[in-house]
């Protein structure tokens, strides 16, 4: 009863500063509470199961490393989080009676998710974040295909307009799950964990693919970048749908990981080859799960309030230097939830959701081209490059972009991205190639149909049951919109809206929403996007016994977990590997801004005692 009434109680004073749009406008310490309140909610109301719990128990022992596949992490079931197991879900699939084609996808990417001209977000994000993007999401999920193809062919009062008059593309694999709840469910074919795997595969075939067998290493060229094979793909843990920026990161953390493999041997000659490329996948992971919520995520969200939120996740409320002396002692919110005794699911075992997926599509964040900056030249005092050369992006994308990539090189190709704005994600600012996109399979060879991912992405979400706007928001404790005004005072995109969807705010597509939403002041994403956020975010780290049972010397070695800690954000990574970039040609705090602009300013007063920014 009294549990009840708390969550009553708490439900309450989260509706109200949710009513006043109050909670980013109070002091940090404030907003934190209401991040931790809210996020609370949505671990006991947003978790959702999919499927049957039917792994064995495992010694744990035995498996102090991160498997192939993603099995063996969960420490009571092998199977949790493992390749091919289902997606989960954030809350029920959809009960609206719209149909897949209400209003049609293609008239939805044509009248409000098409470039009119590219729109940037300043010096908040660069094309370095943009990429991050694509890393992380192959490092975590990509639904399975079915065999059998749907066509969507364009509405005569748009057809004029689209680049595809028509275009084919697999549906996505629908199964049962064994549940009387939710009775069917989609299968991941990546690993959700956060285990490195866009470099190191999904399963043992990937994992053999990258891997030299020699001194733990994995495959880079002589150039630094990535090798290929005699089709020209790259050999990389994922290679779908990859493009030049992509491949660049990725080519950055194989080197990474060898130069682990090299200070492993140092310190521990007894190293063979297996137990070097074991220690060094567990070191790069938490690198890049490390980076990924101290520094990327920071820039995404750009507040004091998230800085000490994700600072929390990571060291607790006490801090780095009480962590680092004392250990993780003190619990979650004192110590942070890496490093805890054992994982913390929630009572829902682990896995990615769907919604998690829908939020995560930022394909606007994409340029139409490539601004190559002349690294020859004298840098200004700003540190900002002449341009050398624009790049289309259809020119940087799959086995032309690697050939483009390799004549480049990855000094300069880094350099320019860390120099260019990436796009907003806004409405109107979906890139124009992308409506004309030749789409790879899972080994990353071309598909002969070309598609239209704008309206494919909406497709999608229909296809499988998340949401629409509303109903996603009300799903998530969040007040819904009743009029046009309420999510945008834009008068130009309320009249788009209305052209698409009459006055029914109920179908509003989740994609179009994300996108139109008012947007807090210093977020590059709609505070819907951010809730789901908040609870994935968290959920990655605690859920996994890397990041808490065993994130210790044991299992990272003491050089390892040195390692770890000592990594604060990817300027680090950059400057382990390009001793002289940063200094030479970066002023801005984090690799993810604009690299010429200001350095974020020197604060007086300690973070937890500051006012909303």
């Amino acid at each position: 009863m009294f549990l009840l009434m708390l969550l009553f109680l708490i439900c309450q004073v989260v509706h109200l500063l949710d009513k006043f749009d109050l909670w980013h406008r109070l002091p940090v310490l404030l907003g934190l509470a209401y991040l931790g309140l809210r996020r609370h909610l949505h671990q006991r109301y947003n978790l959702l199961h999919v499927g049957e719990v039917n792994g064995k128990k495992y010694d744990t022992e035995e498996f102090s490393y991160r498997t192939a596949d993603g099995t063996c992490n969960h420490p009571a079931d092998h199977l949790v989080g493992s390749h091919g197991t289902f997606f989960g879900r954030n809350m029920p699939p959809s009960t609206s009676n719209y149909g897949l084609l209400e209003p049609h996808p293609v008239t939805v990417a044509t009248k409000l998710l098409e470039r009119r001209k590219c729109t940037d977000c300043g010096s908040q994000f660069n094309m370095i974040a943009c990429a991050w993007v694509q890393f992380m999401i192959h490092d975590w999920n990509d639904h399975m295909e079915d065999t059998e193809q749907v066509e969507l062919r364009a509405p005569e009062d748009v057809v004029a307009g689209c680049p595809l008059k028509s275009f084919k593309f697999f549906k996505t694999k629908k199964l049962p799950t064994n549940s009387s709840d939710l009775k069917f469910g989609h299968l991941n074919s990546r690993t959700p964990w956060w285990d490195g795997s866009v470099i190191y595969g999904n399963n043992k075939e990937g994992m053999i693919r990258v891997r030299t067998f020699k001194d733990g290493k994995l495959r880079v060229s002589g150039d630094g970048l990535l090798e290929h094979d005699d089709n020209g793909i790259p050999i990389s843990g994922d290679v779908r749908n990859n493009w030049a920026g992509f491949s660049l990161l990725q080519a950055l953390f194989m080197k990474e990981h060898n130069a682990i493999c090299d200070m492993l041997k140092e310190h521990y000659p007894e190293f063979d080859d297996e137990k070097l490329y074991r220690h060094a996948r567990l070191i790069t992971s938490a690198v890049i799960a490390k980076i990924h919520t101290l520094d990327w995520t920071i820039e995404l969200v750009k507040t004091d309030t998230i800085v000490a939120g994700m600072r929390i996740n990571w060291y607790g409320f006490l801090g780095k230097k009480i962590k680092d002396l004392l250990g993780p002692k003190f619990g979650p919110i004192l110590s942070g939830l890496v490093g805890l005794k054992r994982p913390r699911d929630h009572g829902t075992p682990y896995s990615l959701t769907e919604e998690f997926v829908s939020v995560y599509r930022m394909h606007s964040l994409l340029p139409e081209k490539i601004v190559l900056r002349d690294l020859k030249s004298t840098t200004s005092e700003d540190k900002s490059l002449p341009i050398q050369e624009e790049i289309p992006m259809t020119e940087m994308i799959g086995k032309e972009g690697e050939k483009s990539l390799s004549k480049i090189g990855i000094e300069q190709m880094l350099v320019s991205m860390g120099h260019q704005s990436c796009g907003a994600a806004t409405l109107w600012n979906y890139p124009t190639w992308m409506r004309n996109l030749v789409p790879h399979d899972i080994d990353g060879e071309e598909r002969p149909d070309l598609v239209d991912m704008a309206a494919l992405e909406i497709y999608r979400d229909r296809e499988r049951g998340v949401p629409r706007y509303n109903e996603f928001r009300r799903n998530l404790l969040m007040i819904p919109i009743s009029k046009w005004e309420d999510l945008t005072d834009d008068e130009e995109v309320i009249e788009a809206l209305r052209e698409v969807y009459g006055d029914d705010v109920e179908k509003l597509d989740l994609q179009v929403g994300l996108h139109a939403e008012k947007k807090i002041k210093g977020f590059a994403i709609s505070e819907t996007a951010f809730n789901i956020f908040l609870l994935i975010a968290s959920r990655r780290l605690e859920a996994d016994r890397f990041f808490t049972t065993n994130f210790n010397a044991r299992t990272y070695t003491e050089k390892g977990f040195e390692w770890v800690n000592k990594t604060e954000t990817l300027k680090d990574v950059i400057d382990r590997h390009f001793p002289e970039m940063t200094e030479k040609y970066m002023r801005c705090t984090s690799a993810f801004s604009v690299w010429n602009s200001d350095p974020d300013p020197r604060h007086y007063l300690p973070l937890y005692l500051r006012p909303a920014t």
